[in-house]
């Protein structure tokens, strides 16, 4: 049965949370990011190595939401009219049509971006930024919603072009996906093949209620000195030694955003410092610039700890 606007958001999050683990196995953490992403209407990085169920994660999520799914496998040699479409002749009208490339989607995999030229990743970043695109000097909306998980493998480095920093921050929650459970392996040599459940997963919204959730969102309320806080923590990033590059105000935004979104989840029209401090791994730490390269999870964990919170 779908779950209506009505229906209190913590118990739309277990009724999706529990339909997306009937098909994969995730932990808590990397879900309730993505669905955080969803909420806030931003775009997800996942990284991982091939044959994880990257690709059956965002099959489940899209059918779960009951939003349209399109699979974009990124190469060399993929065009930016490969992805967003051409205009085509049609002698039958005697005019050129436009055919719609596989970006129109509410739920989009771009997989493997590494692997893609610069122009077309730019194409792409230019659909995420503003959610349309330019066709033949025009400008075509996108769906609505619209978001995009994009895969990169962490390890494999031949044949892929570096992603810049520009691009990354794009994205509003980086997630990685690992190797399952033994108990969960084991269990997938023993069953079916879990993509084909993926089609009989029903919606766990009614239509349109996940709109109606996204505008929730901005009804939560941050206040003066949590705003605060959210900057002491942002300016230390951008001052510590082994940093070269820190939050940028829009990832301060976006942080912000995504605590929003966080708090609606736990049914509550107010952000707290826990809301930032469990996002802040996701939303900020992909978008840091170490002096030496590298993650920054360690030193943003550690900047998290030495800034205090003052409400």
């Amino acid at each position: 049965m779908s779950l209506t606007i009505e229906t209190d958001l913590t118990d739309v999050v277990n009724g999706i949370a529990a339909a997306v683990r009937d098909v994969v196995a995730i932990d808590d953490d990397t879900l309730r990011d993505l669905l955080v992403a969803v909420l806030s209407r931003g775009h997800v990085l996942i990284e991982g190595i091939p044959g994880t169920g990257k690709t059956l994660l965002a099959r489940t999520i899209a059918r779960v939401l009951g939003l349209d799914f399109k699979r974009i496998q990124f190469t060399n040699d993929l065009m930016p009219s490969d992805i967003v479409g051409s205009s085509v002749w049609r002698p039958d009208v005697g005019r050129f049509e436009f055919v719609r490339g596989p970006l129109f989607a509410n739920v989009v995999l771009a997989d493997e971006i590494n692997r893609t030229s610069p122009r077309t990743l730019s194409c792409l970043l230019e659909a995420m930024e503003r959610g349309r695109v330019s066709v033949d000097g025009d400008e075509t909306v996108l769906a609505d919603p619209f978001f995009v998980l994009a895969t990169r493998n962490p390890i494999e480095f031949h044949g892929t072009f570096p992603v810049p920093e520009a691009a990354l921050d794009r994205f509003l929650i980086r997630v990685t996906v690992d190797y399952p459970s033994a108990a969960c392996e084991q269990a997938l040599y023993q069953g079916d093949d879990p993509a084909s459940r993926v089609d009989a997963l029903r919606p766990a919204l009614a239509p349109g209620a996940l709109g109606r959730w996204m505008a929730a969102v901005d009804a939560v309320t941050v206040s003066d000195a949590l705003a605060d806080y959210a900057h002491r923590v942002v300016t230390a990033t951008r001052s510590h030694d082994a940093i070269a590059l820190g939050v940028s105000p829009r990832a301060a935004i976006a942080w912000v955003r995504a605590a929003r979104a966080l708090a609606r989840m736990e049914s509550r029209d107010y952000v707290v410092p826990d809301d930032l401090k469990r996002l802040a791994r996701p939303v900020l730490a992909h978008r840091i610039v170490l002096t030496g390269g590298g993650d920054a999870a360690e030193h943003l964990a550690a900047i998290l700890d030495d800034v205090a919170v003052t409400l």
